[in-house]
């Protein structure tokens, strides 16, 4: 543990719980198996939140499957409400709608508005652009739809962790381009946004040693790219770091730890979307690595989610 005196004194205690493996194909079926009856067994225990979470199937573009989604909405009708198509994180190859539920539930608790959670397919089964492709599925019905979903289809965003904060990243950039539905904001926690980390020559000394490492980042552009990352025949839509043109995109909300593996990556978006003339907030959290905030015991988990929260409160005509 090189890195272990800058992680944050009240995260340490954490790194001792992180199981000590390489990220393989092998072990998916099996992580996604277990994360998942996890998921579904908190679900089962009632947290005192005033939400209602249904499920839809929204027909996929020709020649793919059904899109799945989660609707994550107060249970009081109403009208007008800022709407989130959010996407789970997971490298790519890990995670679901269900798993991401202490995020989205408390945040429509809060916020008042309505989240719409896709269950893209995943990496290596179905590599880019095919989860793309759902996210997008996704985000078009939900305009279209959004009136009978109670939102304002002048406020819809995107929402993300890791590599669901990526596909956000892409999937502004895809609507942008195709002239799809406008977003409002883009709220990205630690996006997986540059395959060319995974090849970079001289790396940060300092981040990426916990949680998510180089090792997992390969692996995880890998599977979603189905060829060696780092290369020159990459579609800016697989990595948003790779746009060029980053004109014309919604104002966005980028946090990340200091130890976090995106860091430097997270940072040069950041102020290449700045230079772009695109509105955006930059949080990097001192010892905060791959996750960090997933501990609401943790002071500077607290900190980054009120943070977040506050970001979406600025776009949520309810509180306007």
């Amino acid at each position: 543990m090189k890195t272990v005196h800058l992680v944050d004194p009240e995260l340490r205690p954490l790194l001792a719980l992180m199981p000590e493996r390489i990220l393989e194909a092998s072990l998916l079926p099996a992580m996604r198996e277990e994360r998942q009856r996890a998921a579904l067994q908190n679900l089962s225990q009632d947290d005192g939140l005033d939400v209602a979470v249904t499920g839809h199937l929204i027909d996929g573009a020709e020649g793919t499957p059904p899109v799945r989604v989660a609707i994550i909405s107060p249970h009081n009708a109403g009208a007008g409400r800022m709407g989130i198509l959010h996407i789970h994180g997971g490298g790519y190859v890990l995670g679901s709608p269900e798993q991401s539920m202490p995020l989205t539930r408390p945040t429509v608790a809060e916020q008042g508005c309505v989240i719409v959670s896709v269950d893209y397919r995943l990496a290596p089964e179905t590599p880019f652009p095919g989860p793309l492709e759902d996210c997008y599925t996704a985000l078009v019905w939900m305009a279209e739809h959004a009136g009978a979903l109670g939102i304002d289809p002048q406020h819809i965003g995107v929402m993300g962790d890791s590599a669901g904060a990526g596909l956000a990243a892409a999937l502004a950039l895809l609507a942008r381009d195709r002239g799809g539905p406008k977003l409002a904001f883009q709220n990205l926690m630690y996006p997986m946004l540059d395959d060319r980390t995974v090849t970079e020559p001289d790396p940060n000394p300092v981040t990426g040693e916990f949680a998510w490492t180089r090792a997992d980042n390969q692996f995880g552009w890998h599977a979603f790219l189905g060829i060696e990352p780092g290369g020159e025949d990459v579609s800016f839509y697989a990595a948003a770091a790779r746009a060029e043109n980053l004109n014309g995109l919604p104002p966005a909300w980028i946090g990340v730890g200091s130890i976090d593996l995106f860091l430097d990556e997270n940072i040069e978006y950041a102020r290449r979307l700045l230079r772009a003339g695109v509105p955006v907030e930059l949080s990097v959290y001192p010892g905060g690595f791959h996750g960090f905030n997933g501990d609401a015991t943790v002071a500077l988990a607290r900190r980054a989610r009120e943070q977040r929260q506050n970001a979406l409160s600025f776009f949520n005509p309810l509180r306007q």
